[in-house]
């Protein structure tokens, strides 16, 4: 007897019903494969998108290639190609887009994971974003060639490390120092690169980019950008060192005082130190002399005097007067040392005074030398030519002259003068390497640089002066510029071109009546102090900028 009972024949055909469900319910899911859009044409593996106005949502799971000609779509919507993990090849070609995205703002960031070749061809792309390739670690072959491409962001290639084929033809690219890091990348890089060349600037057009240099591009520049004003006019600046701190004291002609004032280190500025006070001050010339620090206070009324510092006290006090019958109207003070031993000179622009050197003898300062009188002289220059200490004066009423130190008399002989230089305000020298040069202020006219040819001062370059009472030369580090003041229009700064052995035009500043410039170095920061004689007092900061970043 049979113990197994048998299924009903209604249960049976409930049971193959449900079976046909599912198989029917996994057909109809297959059968919802994204099948091929409309505007493109698919073989098994390519997906080829003529004149598309829009990018399609989906395509078939299994295509490896897609290629997008003469489309008319100028922008990538987000979360595009989501459903193409698989893609290798993808190509544009004829496309009006403008700018190749930043692949973060198109793409998931699974999508493209196995990306080989991407051609991006004979569009009109202008630029691309910074990181349009972010994240393709698995291409190979990449071709952005025959686009309007002028440059690329640096950095554009990091982390395609599979990377072995580049094309960069037929654009139109700019090798300045935007461009810098692709020569550098070129030069590093595994990759192939076919041969690209430069459309500009003129220096180096149809030049092959793959054939240049890193160190053949200049890109460190530099600026005087504005810092801080002070809220008081001057007509002279300096800046010194004592003990150890950094100063820097302005004469005010107008509040009769000289206003020092120091580096806070904490807010980053310059704030007030002491004054000394005075009246009608044209120059506070401090000398730094065994570790004492004096102030020459030159005043056009009342005397000139000379200020210690008192340590002890923490104030400045009156250490002596100037000789008042030579000295009646200081116009300019130059402090120097020879054999050993400190000297001012002050320059008197009177018809009565005379430019006089004195000299320190341990307790103060004496009468060393009278050089020629009644010759009104606007400004005195100490230098080294030729390794013998000389001076030169200039005057209202005659051409500078060239003083030379006799190591016999001990003191300066009148040695020279600078010819057809006349109406020359003030001398103020620099040097570049071994070479000696000199800068000539003239009020109207035209003023001058000037090269010693070890005989005599040889015109260089001429500037344009209009109401200039300040050609002054100075150096920042590496670099050597000259600033030509003027009281009718903006300041002219200069810099130096090596190649060329001359100065040439660098910026422009807006100071009101400049009579002075110092530059000083603090807490790794450069600075240049403009004092003014009808404004605010200036301090610009000397910034060093990288051209290729």
């Amino acid at each position: 007897m049979e113990n197994t009972r048998k299924m009903p024949r209604g249960s049976q055909w409930l049971g193959l019903l449900v079976v046909a469900s599912v198989l029917l319910v996994a057909v109809g899911k297959k059968a919802k494969q994204p099948r091929c859009p409309s505007l493109c044409t698919c073989t098994k593996d390519n997906a080829l998108c003529e004149s598309a106005v829009l990018i399609p949502r989906s395509f078939p799971y299994d295509v490896i290639s897609l290629s997008f000609v003469k489309s008319e779509f100028t922008e990538i919507p987000k979360e595009s190609f989501i459903h193409t993990p698989a893609l290798h090849l993808l190509r544009w070609h004829e496309h009006p887009l403008y700018m190749v995205p930043e692949r973060q703002g198109c793409l998931l960031p699974h999508a493209f994971t196995q990306l080989l070749f991407r051609f991006i061809e004979n569009n009109q792309i202008k630029s691309i974003s910074p990181h349009a390739f972010r994240g393709l670690k698995t291409l190979v072959h990449l071709s952005l060639a025959y686009n309007n491409l002028e440059t690329l962001p640096k950095d554009l290639f990091k982390g395609l490390e599979a990377l072995t084929k580049l094309d960069l033809r037929g654009n139109q690219f700019i090798c300045d120092c935007k461009l810098k890091w692709l020569v550098e990348w070129i030069y590093s890089t595994n990759a192939t690169v076919d041969q690209i060349y430069c459309k500009g600037p003129a220096s180096q057009l149809d030049k092959k980019i793959n054939d240049l240099a890193p160190q053949s591009f200049d890109c460190i520049t530099t600026e005087f950008a504005s810092y801080q004003s002070l809220k008081f006019e001057s007509i002279s600046v300096e800046a010194f060192s004592f003990g150890d701190d950094q100063y820097v004291v302005f004469a005010q002609p107008f509040t009769g005082k000289c206003s020092f004032l120091e580096w806070d280190h904490v807010e980053m500025v310059f704030r007030n130190f002491d004054d000394i006070d005075s009246a009608s001050t044209v120059i506070c010339k401090p000398l730094v002399i065994d570790n004492q620090l004096f102030i020459i206070v030159a005043q056009l009324f009342g005397g000139s005097h000379i200020y210690k510092r008192d340590i002890s006290a923490n104030k400045f006090i009156k250490l002596q007067g100037i000789d008042i019958v030579k000295i009646r109207k200081p116009n300019d003070v130059e402090t120097f040392r020879i054999d050993g031993e400190t000297f001012f000179i002050i320059a008197d622009s009177s018809k009565a005074g005379s430019t006089t050197i004195y000299k320190w003898n341990g307790n103060g300062f004496y009468s060393h030398q009278s050089l020629h009188p009644w010759y009104r002289d606007t400004d005195v220059e100490y230098m080294e030519i030729s390794s013998k200490p000389h001076l030169i004066l200039s005057s209202s009423s005659q051409r500078p002259v060239i003083y030379q130190w006799n190591k016999n008399s001990k003191a300066f002989d009148r040695r020279t003068d600078i010819p057809e230089m006349e109406d020359v305000y003030s001398v103020k020298h620099f040097q570049v390497k071994s070479d000696l040069y000199i800068c000539l202020t003239r009020f109207i006219g035209d003023s001058k640089v000037m090269r010693w040819d070890g005989a005599l001062f040889r015109e260089l370059q001429t500037m344009p002066s209009r109401g200039s009472m300040v050609f002054q030369p100075f150096s920042v580090g590496s670099w050597q510029y000259a600033i030509l003041g003027s009281d009718y229009s903006f300041t002219q700064v200069y810099r130096w071109d090596a190649k060329k052995g001359e100065f040439v035009h660098f910026q422009e500043l807006n100071i009101q009546a400049p009579r002075a410039f110092s530059p000083v170095s603090i807490d790794n920061r450069q600075f240049l102090l403009a004092s003014s004689f009808k404004g605010k007092t200036q301090i610009y900061e000397h910034l060093v900028i990288d051209l290729s970043n």
